[in-house]
């Protein structure tokens, strides 16, 4: 198996957007493509563009009904009417819309293919991670489910166990929904709790269809949650599974917006932590995947200050070449930013939080804390249900 990474890109992924009031600024990918030219990382990773996701990839998850809706939007964007999510405020309905949403499936998919053949052992599509399309809607600014998409096509490739570990704020629902009852597809979720933040699911009794018991795990995170914690969860519940499971491949959701700076949800964790939990990811695939990796991006609404930092770490870990938190962002990239921002962005590449610590699980816990409740409630779910003492 090779050693190299590869980077899924594709200059028009940055058109999917959703309009110039919507939250999901397309100026994110571009700013992070840039972030990555400017520490030379392209140099250290394959920069490889798949192609969009024809039908019959696409029906790996979605419904053709739904798929041909959204041609139909894409073809007239004036004809949505929110049926099918399409035409929302979440998702309104642009020009192209089907043609940009399969190129960024492609790229997932892509990524899957390179590492399940050997072709790459890490594979990064930051593009991607749009954790919230069903198989019929469009939901939460994603129209398809690449993530879904990716781990569909490992299983159609010969893969007999999956694990998808989603890190970003909100819960990655449409993945759950699609694996739901394949015990094949393990799917862990580390999200602000359904009661204060969209989609409102991802509680922790949400373990799994009659199926495939214990195959879902959802870490329900309280408002306000901050490093120690959020690596203390991490760490609680991902390693244990994992270890137990024992995935051929491992896909990562990476979403950027549990930073303390988002301007969407209520988690107060920094871009040290989630470096951390980057970092964390790699060393899992490796110790429980033979290093085989797929990391996604996703949410993200600081897309100038936290977006591109983030994701630029994240390639850097896939390069084999991570950047250091100390480094400086290069001078060059902060002109790019003013320029197509009229914002000055960030000067390092790190919140100021290097090295972050949590206190382990194993050394116990406070029963009286709500971020440890958060745990208990999860492992106490699930752990059992796949031999594990809760």
């Amino acid at each position: 198996m090779s050693g190299h990474a590869q980077l899924m890109w594709d200059e028009a992924v940055t058109g999917y957007d959703f309009g110039p009031d919507h939250p999901m600024n397309p100026v994110r990918l571009d700013l992070t493509r840039s972030l990555v030219r400017a520490f030379a990382l392209d140099r250290r990773i394959e920069t490889v563009a798949a192609g969009r996701a024809g039908d019959s990839t696409l029906r790996l998850v979605h419904r053709q009904d739904y798929i041909d809706a959204v041609r139909a939007v894409s073809a007239d964007p004036g004809s949505a009417d929110g049926s099918y999510g399409l035409g929302t405020m979440d998702d309104p309905a642009f020009a192209g819309m089907h043609e940009v949403s399969a190129l960024i499936a492609g790229q997932s998919v892509g990524a899957a293919e390179a590492v399940w053949r050997g072709d790459a052992l890490h594979a990064v599509n930051f593009a991607g991670g749009l954790h919230h399309a069903m198989p019929g809607a469009a939901a939460g600014f994603c129209v398809y489910n690449d993530a879904s998409l990716a781990i569909a096509r490992l299983l159609e490739l010969g893969a007999e166990r999956v694990a998808y570990v989603d890190v970003d704020v909100h819960h990655g629902d449409g993945v759950q929904a699609a694996f739901w009852d394949d015990p094949r597809v393990l799917t862990v979720s580390l999200h602000e709790h359904p009661r204060t933040l969209f989609p409102g699911t991802g509680w922790p009794e949400e373990t799994g269809g009659d199926a495939a018991p214990g195959s879902a795990v959802n870490v329900a995170l309280p408002a306000g949650t901050g490093d120690g914690g959020w690596l203390r969860a991490f760490h609680a519940v991902v390693p244990e599974l994992l270890a137990e499971f024992r995935p051929q491949v491992l896909v990562t959701q990476h979403g950027a917006d549990t930073h303390f700076e988002d301007p969407l949800a209520h988690l107060a964790v920094s871009l040290d932590a989630q470096r951390a939990v980057q970092l964390a990811c790699h060393d899992l695939a490796h110790a429980y995947a033979d290093g085989r990796w797929v990391a996604l991006g996703g949410g993200g609404y600081a897309v100038v200050e936290v977006v591109p930092r983030s994701w630029t770490h994240l390639v850097g870990i896939a390069a084999g070449a991570p950047v250091e938190p100390t480094a400086e962002v290069p001078q060059e990239w902060r002109q790019e930013v003013f320029a197509k921002t009229r914002m000055p962005g960030p000067r390092r590449m790190t919140d100021g939080r290097w090295p972050v610590s949590w206190a382990d699980w194993d050394a116990g816990y406070d029963p009286a804390d709500r971020l440890d409740q958060a745990v208990l409630a999860a492992r106490r779910a699930v752990f059992p249900l796949r031999g594990l003492l809760a």
